[in-house]
């Protein structure tokens, strides 16, 4: 199989918390080996657990989560096409924050779709395949 989709935080979040069946009936209909999540929601997901540290339920979830999905690392390309997409975006008067703007370069720069529930902001860049699995 080769990597076809970068998962945004927002639907990581919407899978290790449950209660979305569409969101899980179209992980389960697609290959282990297709997806994939950025580091940078991986440090999100980290962040997250790290404000809440009394919270072993969602402790436990995560780390089951970490372990069945590669983690891709940033490298020059995906740096690369980060400074140009923020560029781009703060010239047109449209950010959409560091770490959605991170993560849609990783996409671009590895020609991945971006799954995500939130289409409002990352249908504003150009080039950007999305998808929203809930």
């Amino acid at each position: 199989m080769t990597l076809r989709y970068l998962l945004d935080t927002d639907i990581c979040s919407y899978l290790i918390k449950g209660g979305y069946p569409a969101l899980d009936q179209r992980l389960q209909a697609t290959a282990p080996g297709d997806i994939a999540i950025s580091a940078i929601t991986r440090a999100e997901l980290r962040y997250g657990l790290a404000l809440r540290p009394e919270a072993t339920r969602l402790q436990q979830l995560v780390e089951t989560f970490l372990r069945f999905v590669a983690t891709l690392s940033w490298d020059a390309a995906t740096a690369d096409c980060y400074g140009l997409l923020r560029a781009t975006l703060h010239r047109t008067g449209q950010p959409i924050g560091d770490h959605d703007t991170m993560i849609a370069a990783q996409a671009l720069a590895a020609n991945l779709i971006l799954v995500t529930h939130n289409l409002a902001h990352f249908n504003r860049i150009n080039g950007l395949k999305c998808e929203d699995w809930v």
